[in-house]
């Protein structure tokens, strides 16, 4: 574009100016579309979490005391999970995603400056073409010459000074870039600490919560449930049955050895009478027998 080495050293200077405004329109663009999506995937992540916290609390419904009171506090622990995860979600579009996307604004500002300044390039080199042109076609006619070289010399101070121009607000540029970095990311990395920090203590919470739940009890509960209304007055009515059953039972073998005792002795006697009346006859027999001799 330019002639002298002057110019050609600020036509690479603004190049590498155009260039790392380019770099830093195109990576901070993609860097702020990706953190966007970043919140909103937590954020749909979070959504995810709300239906959870509603789910198990209608499943809590329907359990068992201990069960039911477990599943309630984790609900309510999770639920706070997805509070913080919606602090996380604010936190992220306002600390790092609007700050990106206000890169925008700041590459155009910087692309009207670097617009101004190849602007006074431009005319610095068409000045300088025309001065040898004019040298050229008339090198005889100082007038004309002169004048050429003033309009030339007012288009060097002209771009002179936008280049320096671009060169502080760049410079500016450049710092306020990798300061805004060290800030947009840090901001990034105590959103992040922050929200696990928090959900670290509700898990533990809710971990313990679930784990304290009483098994026994909710099984003795179950085990009820099993069982009629008047299951318990029934068993007990079914169990004194039964011990009257064997109280019988015993009765009867009582009193069937009182038989097996009594019986023998009734015998006994009954052989003893009959025995006794043959022992009566005998003695009739005796006596007949007597009386006829």
């Amino acid at each position: 574009m330019s002639s002298t080495p002057d110019a050609r050293a600020r036509d690479s200077q603004t190049r590498q100016i155009q260039d790392t405004v380019t770099n830093v329109e195109k990576h901070f663009g993609e860097l702020c579309q990706l953190f966007a999506g970043y919140a909103r995937k937590t954020a749909r992540l979070r959504d995810k979490g709300d239906l959870l916290v509603r789910e198990v609390n209608i499943y809590a419904d329907t359990e068992t005391p201990h069960l039911k009171n477990g599943l309630k506090n984790f609900a309510d622990q999770l639920a706070k999970v997805q509070d913080y995860r919606q602090a996380e979600v604010e936190r992220l579009e306002v600390k790092v995603v609007e700050p990106l996307k206000s890169y925008g604004t700041v590459v155009k500002l910087k692309r009207e400056d670097l617009k101004a300044t190849l602007s006074a390039r431009n005319r610095e080199a068409k000045q300088m073409q025309q001065l040898d042109r004019m040298r050229q076609r008339n090198p005889s006619d100082r007038q004309i010459i002169s004048q050429a070289e003033s309009e030339l010399q007012r288009a060097t101070m002209d771009a002179t000074r936008t280049t320096r121009q671009l060169e502080e607000t760049i410079d500016e540029f450049e710092k306020q870039k990798i300061r805004d970095i060290k800030k947009i990311f840090g901001e990034f990395v105590t959103v992040e600490m922050t929200f696990h920090a928090k959900a670290l203590e509700v898990y533990t919470t809710a971990f313990q919560n679930i784990q304290n739940v009483d098994e026994e009890e909710d099984l003795e509960v179950f085990r009820s449930t099993l069982r009629p209304p008047d299951y318990q007055s029934r068993l007990q009515i079914v169990r004194a049955n039964s011990k009257s059953s064997l109280d019988r039972t015993g009765s009867t073998k009582n009193m069937s050895g009182t038989l097996q005792q009594r019986t023998p002795n009734t015998l006994c006697k009954k052989e003893e009478e009959e025995e006794e009346e043959e022992e009566d006859d005998d003695d009739e027999l005796e006596d007949v027998t007597e009386d006829e001799n």
